[in-house]
């Protein structure tokens, strides 16, 4: 592995060459010492330093894209070599966005290691944009996104399970006491939705699309469950997969509201690097996916 590059990324990440220091485990001259090496090598200067802050200039922020990239093709290089030495075992790093992440995968990965027991999963929840970018540039090994179409380069997306998503409030709302609710009541309520770049804020923006809902008094959140607190203090309504709401409905703090027959649903999406190698904990991971959640 190429030290200065990981060196460069550390200080970059870290914005401190103190801090890079004590996560790499070397002394911090000779971290000042790698980043001097590589604006030597590359005849530029990559970062702006202070006595207050280290940042990335101009410069610094191609570099630190196409180092994040080789770093991690140098990673996925060590394993698949590793692989043709023996069984699937070692790290396997799992992105997921927020409804699959924190509501099925803990029971995905609890049966995983039970049929894997070498594999040692890390879990990253963030939106389905940055869960896909990261695997894109190599920083997650594979991905579990709400949504069939992913609009980012250099991934494949394998959908493999049918998610249902409800408009839903607090059970003592109006609405959740209807039989059933027109497209103007519903325009007509506070909306709490997730921000921009969520799968969930996605389908969201369909239903409003598909069904002629035009909210104008919208709230943002970048958390289901904090949505899913406001709603049931009667901010406003919401909508949801009903994966997330499993636990509410059987206490009775929210209701599905009825706006349509037809029920609303996407996929679930494994997203992996384009790539003509592939590790066996990646392709395990998949298999497991398709074999036992797949609708």
């Amino acid at each position: 592995m190429d030290q200065q590059l990981l060196v460069f990324v550390t200080v970059a990440e870290e914005r401190s060459f103190t801090r890079a220091a004590e996560k790499l485990h070397i002394s911090q001259p000779a971290i000042s010492q790698h980043v001097q090496n590589l604006e030597q090598r590359l005849d530029v200067t990559l970062l702006d330093r202070t006595n207050k802050y280290v940042r990335l200039n101009k410069a610094g922020d191609v570099v630190y894209h196409y180092a994040k990239d080789i770093l991690g093709l140098y990673e996925q290089m060590s394993r698949l070599v590793q692989d043709l030495k023996e069984d699937a075992s070692g790290p396997l790093s799992i992105g997921a966005s927020f409804t699959f992440g924190e509501y099925v995968l803990p029971h995905v990965i609890a049966e995983f290691r039970r049929e894997y027991p070498k594999i040692s999963p890390s879990i990253t929840v963030e939106n389905t944009q940055t869960v896909a970018d990261q695997v894109a540039h190599g920083q997650l090994d594979v991905g579990v996104v709400e949504g069939s179409t992913i609009r980012v380069n250099g991934i494949h997306s394998i959908p493999f399970a049918e998610d249902t998503v409800v408009v839903v409030a607090a059970s003592s709302h109006p609405l959740a006491l209807q039989s059933v609710v027109t497209p103007e009541e519903l325009s007509a309520e506070t909306w709490i939705v997730r921000e921009k770049g969520s799968g969930t804020r996605e389908i969201t923006d369909h239903v409003f699309e598909a069904y002629g809902i035009h909210p104008t008094n919208l709230i943002e959140y970048s958390s289901t469950q904090v949505i899913k607190e406001s709603v049931e203090a009667e901010l406003g309504i919401t909508i949801l997969s009903k994966w997330s709401i499993r636990k509410e409905l059987t206490c009775n703090t929210l209701q599905v509201v009825s706006f349509s027959d037809s029920p609303i649903t996407r996929q679930f999406s494994i997203v992996v690097r384009k790539s003509d190698f592939e590790t066996k904990s990646v392709k395990l991971f998949q298999e497991f996916l398709q074999l036992n959640y797949a609708t």
